[in-house]
């Protein structure tokens, strides 16, 4: 018989997992990338990522948003059916990610994102592309590693309990 709590947790597992290889991407990748451009070319490499997003990609948009509501009906479900440590780990799980990694995107990074989409960067004199640039990079790198680590640290809780069921 199959067991829906075992099914859902495999769900958040795939998808946190998938998240922390996003973030993880930005961290280790795209953000060193970018961040040897000059302000202008920085800017607007970011603004042209960020805009994918934006325009609701929907295979990112599967994964950012079924990530949370799956690992949230894991945390549900695990409460109800788990026992002992995988309870606990589960639900740890899902308060890590909730509160480490979804709400710091949607509290710092999603505004930062905002407040550089608004910025028309060709019309930008060069002062003011470099104030946009220090009122961005180094607070949205700075918490995109923060998520980082919790997403990764998630998906490590996460498959500690599959290992254990």
């Amino acid at each position: 018989m199959i067991d829906v709590f075992e099914v859902v947790l495999l769900v958040a597992t795939l998808l946190v997992t998938l998240v922390a290889g996003f973030v993880f991407g930005f961290a280790v990748v795209a953000m060193p990338g970018i961040g040897t451009l000059d302000d202008r070319e920085f800017l607007r490499s970011f603004q042209v990522m960020d805009r994918v997003i934006q325009n609701n990609q929907p295979l990112f948009i599967l994964v950012w948003v079924g990530s949370v509501v799956a690992v949230v009906a894991a945390a549900l479900l695990g409460f109800w059916q788990a026992d002992g440590a995988e309870r606990l780990l589960v639900i740890l799980a899902a308060v890590a990610y909730v509160l480490g990694v979804q709400l710091p995107t949607v509290a710092i990074n999603i505004p930062l994102n905002n407040r550089l989409q608004t910025l028309d960067v060709e019309a930008a004199g060069g002062a003011d592309r470099r104030r946009a640039r220090d009122e961005f990079e180094q607070r949205w790198n700075r918490w995109n590693s923060i998520r980082t680590a919790i997403a990764c640290l998630t998906s490590v809780l996460l498959l500690i309990t599959i290992l254990r069921l």
